[in-house]
Formats: structure tokens, sequence, C-alpha cells
């Protein structure tokens, strides 16, 4: 292309395609882990990012050389990482102290700068921005579960008979699962089937598997006195 303002519709159905294989890869692995936004989010906000950045640059042509008109080929571009911002926010999720879909916020955003540098014609970075986005996001987060001790926060609700279950039993069982308990509950006493009284207890942990917590719990379910178990 020897004018810089003009592309033929060959480039720019390659450039769109591009954009759809490096937007779908990133999506492919968020979507593996089941997150909100995954293959067709990245690969929608890769290839409309790739869009606005040709329309940027070439969609003004027949403007160049008019009176009163300047021609800023990044001008929507730049609104175009200012809007990134909204869709990224509402990946993100906060539950009492916990705090998710940062990562997946971060990965839409790369997927943007990605679909821009590929509609600028800057290939080369866009697949190595890819690849080396896809190390973060695979690699990185096997070398976290492996090295990196990550504790989550969980709520676990209990129904139970006050007369049999203690405090002391409940911080027992959950020193044997190496839980640290961060804050405890006494909800209202209720009534239950056969006129049995309940009382309902909130328990909020630190534990560092699911696994883990999920043990806890049956283990909370075969503990006499105890009739219902939930866990968050």
């Amino acid at each position: 292309m020897d004018n810089p303002w003009v592309i033929d519709n060959w480039h720019l159905m390659f450039r769109l395609l591009i954009s759809v294989i490096l937007g779908g890869l990133i999506g492919f692995e968020r979507e593996r882990k089941n997150h909100a936004a995954g293959l067709r989010t990245h690969t929608l906000v890769c290839m409309g990012s790739c869009l606005i950045m040709i329309l940027s640059i070439y969609g003004f042509t027949d403007f160049i050389g008019q009176p009163n008109v300047n021609r800023d080929p990044a001008r929507l571009a730049a609104q175009a990482i200012t809007g990134i911002g909204f869709l990224g926010a509402g990946t993100i999720l906060f539950t009492g102290k916990s705090i998710t879909g940062l990562t997946t916020a971060a990965s839409l955003w790369v997927v943007m700068a990605i679909g821009l540098a590929v509609g600028a014609g800057f290939y080369f970075p866009a697949a190595i921005c890819s690849v080396l986005a896809l190390l973060v996001l695979w690699g990185l987060h096997i070398v976290e579960r492996r090295f990196v001790n990550q504790t989550k926060e969980h709520l676990i609700t209990l129904s139970v008979d006050a007369n049999q279950i203690t405090t002391e039993q409940l911080q027992e069982l959950l020193r044997e699962k190496g839980a640290k308990l961060l804050r405890i509950q006494y909800e209202e006493s209720y009534v239950g089937p056969n006129d049995s009284v309940r009382t309902r207890i909130r328990l909020r942990v630190n534990m560092a598997k699911i696994e883990t917590a999920l043990e806890l719990v049956e283990r909370l379910r075969k503990t006499a006195g105890v009739f219902a178990v939930g866990v968050e």
C-alpha cells in the first residue's frame, strides 16, 4: 500500500481475521476456567478494537485536504481505551472481603490493546503480546497454585441445636482442617420440623483450598446436633 491513508479490502479482512484469532486464543483460556468473560467476549472485544483502529486511520480519508480538518488517527483508539473500563468493571465482583474478576478485566484490556495493534498493522507485537498474555494467564496460574499459599474466605452457614453444639466444638473442628475463624455470628432461634428448636450460625473462615472447605462441611454435616450446612 503506497498511500498510508488507504487500505484495500483484502488487508482490511486480513486484519479483522487476525484480531479474531488472537482474541479468541486468550478468550479460550478464560473460557476453560469458567470466567464471566470468555471466548466470545474476548473475541468480540479484540475484533471491535481492531475495527475502531481501522476506522480511526482509514475511515475519514475523503475529508483529507478539506478546510479546517485535522487528521488524528489515534483519536477513536483513545476513546476505546477509555470505554473498555466499563466492560472490565462488569467482570469484577466484590463479595464480602473477597474481590474476583480482576484478572479477567485485565485480560479484556490487553485484548483491546491487541486489537488496536492489529488494526494499525502492527502484527508482530500483537502476536508477541498474545503469546505473553497466554503465558501469564496459564503459566503464572500454575506457579501461583504450586508456590503461593493463597487462602480464600468462605462463609459457612449452620443450622444447629444450640444445646448440643458449643463454640469450643466448632473451633476444634476448624483447627482440625486448618481453617482460621474470622467471624462467628449467632442468629435468632427458630422452630424447625418436629417442633425442634434450631439456631442458625454463620462462620466466616479462611481456608487454603476449596477441597478443604468441602471436607470441613462434610465433617460438620456428620456432627451430632447439626441439621444443615451450607458453604459459599
